[in-house]
């Protein structure tokens, strides 16, 4: 017996609609690794059509006042609350994570978020108005950019969703988002809840691969794209949108570096530090992946991580007991197991280092331990449930290794020496760094990073601020 595929659909111009050419990829439950689903595949037809939707529906949401947009974004807020139980099983077929972490930790912030972002619609500054010139009154517009495209990525599918299309909307922008080829279930269940809501054209989603992703970006009506993915994918979309002077925004990969000082708490740290880097199965790119320990409290600190990570436990969704679930796809699974097979002779794997179970993607809570800072494990992120730990002398090592990576997303210093952590958040070379703790976000605060972790913030006014352009009005005193 054959069980029939559920079909995914794209949603473009208020309508669920099949690829134009009828192309589709089959969509894997990374848990079971299984197909479960099938999802359009599209092209440049698709593109098109979303886009002119898109482009149409633009003028008369800008011209809504601030007001209509908060309300409007307060029913989406509302909306998720009443689906939730649908989206979080929409995510876990998509992830294989877990229901009850799912339900706890990812529906109430994104609610949140949404609910900020409405409020912030409400709250565009300008510098007031004033004679700079004799004669003269000048006045400062804010206004959306109109036409946004915007790729998520498979790691957190729902949120990441949220945190492009809240900010977007509120601004004024209209949307067309693409998620990841291997998580689009989420997503399209996202557009049945927001099209319910929204003016036809104000919210469109299109399924499909990278060539799909390349077509948004290179279109000529977005006037924005932005992306959360990988660093190649960023470049490659900051390339293709130089094309046409697009802006952009992009929230690329993470090595969060995680200094541990001698006079740390060893097992609240320990405790703290292996949820940051193991929750979601380490695919975070502010995940606490690498650690750099004080020399004198190394060895008891590798002990009890490698403890921790044992004691760490993976396994299906539906399972309250575990952490995390699988690696998203097979070849995430790949990836992660050739870092530890392409390990130096010098380095141990003091916990996990393998795949756990036959069915599904699902890896082991790992430590490695005595890494050089060259190392391609140090150097290069490897988006799994992965911690390496370096042993650094004094503080002036411990910047310089944890600076010392293309990566500048987050970071955080263990200490109770408060002058020596203000020390450390002024010199560590990254967007955010956290003090006795990792990972925390509130929708206030700004996410996003430097160097070849991007540019662009996600979250806060900031965030919100990115979705607008200025314009300056001047006008005579004597007309």
């Amino acid at each position: 017996m054959t069980t029939e595929l559920r079909r995914l659909r794209n949603y473009i111009n208020g309508e669920f609609r099949d690829a134009a050419d009828g192309r589709t990829i089959e969509v894997v439950n990374p848990a079971t690794g299984e197909v479960y689903a099938t999802s359009p595949l599209s092209g440049q037809a698709d593109v098109d059509a979303a886009m002119d939707a898109a482009a149409a529906a633009f003028p008369a949401w800008r011209d809504t006042t601030p007001a209509e947009r908060q309300k409007v974004l307060l029913k989406i807020a509302d909306a998720f609350e009443e689906r939730a139980e649908d989206l979080i099983a929409a995510e876990s077929e998509n992830t294989g994570k877990p229901l009850g972490l799912t339900r706890s930790e990812e529906i109430p912030p994104m609610v949140d978020q949404i609910r900020f972002f409405a409020g912030a619609a409400r709250m565009l500054e300008g510098r007031s108005a004033g004679e700079y010139m004799e004669g003269m009154t000048s006045i400062v517009r804010r206004e959306p950019v109109g036409v946004c495209a915007q790729v998520a990525p498979w790691n957190y599918p729902m949120m990441m969703a949220v945190w492009k299309f809240a900010p977007a909307l509120a601004a004024g922008n209209t949307v067309v988002i693409k998620p990841s080829d291997t998580t689009p279930a989420s997503t399209v269940l996202i557009a049945e809840i927001i099209g319910a809501i929204v003016p036809k054209g104000v919210f469109n989603v299109l399924c499909g691969d990278r060539d799909t992703g390349r077509a948004m970006v290179e279109h000529p009506i977005p006037a924005m794209a932005s992306i959360t993915g990988s660093v190649r994918a960023g470049m490659q979309v900051a390339e293709s949108a130089a094309k046409d002077v697009k802006r952009v925004h992009l929230e690329l990969g993470g090595k969060a570096p995680v200094v541990v000082f001698e006079d740390t708490d060893i097992p609240k740290a320990v405790e703290d530090i292996a949820v940051a880097g193991y929750f979601n199965a380490g695919q975070d790119c502010t995940a606490a992946t690498r650690v750099l320990v004080h020399e004198s409290i190394h060895d008891e600190f590798v002990a009890a991580l490698a403890k921790a990570a044992a004691d760490t436990k993976t396994g299906a969704p539906d399972d309250e007991d575990v952490l995390y679930g699988p690696l998203n796809n097979v070849n995430q699974l790949k990836q992660v197991s050739g870092f530890i097979e392409r390990l130096p002779a010098h380095a141990k794997v003091e916990a996990g280092g393998h795949q756990v179970g036959e069915k599904g993607y699902f890896y082991a809570a790992t430590v490695v331990s005595g890494l050089k800072q060259d190392d391609e494990i140090i150097q290069k992120e490897v988006f799994g449930p992965v911690i390496t730990v370096q042993s650094f002398r004094d503080e002036a090592q411990a910047l310089e290794w944890a600076n010392g990576v293309e990566y500048a997303l987050a970071s955080s210093v263990w200490t109770k020496d408060h002058a020596r952590a203000m020390r450390m958040s002024k010199n560590l070379d990254f967007g955010c760094v956290w003090i006795n703790t990792h990972i925390p976000l509130v929708a206030e605060m700004p996410h996003g990073g430097f160097k070849k972790s991007g540019y662009g913030k996600d979250l806060s006014s900031y965030g919100f601020d990115d979705y607008t352009r200025i314009k300056h009005v001047m006008t005579s005193l004597d007309a």
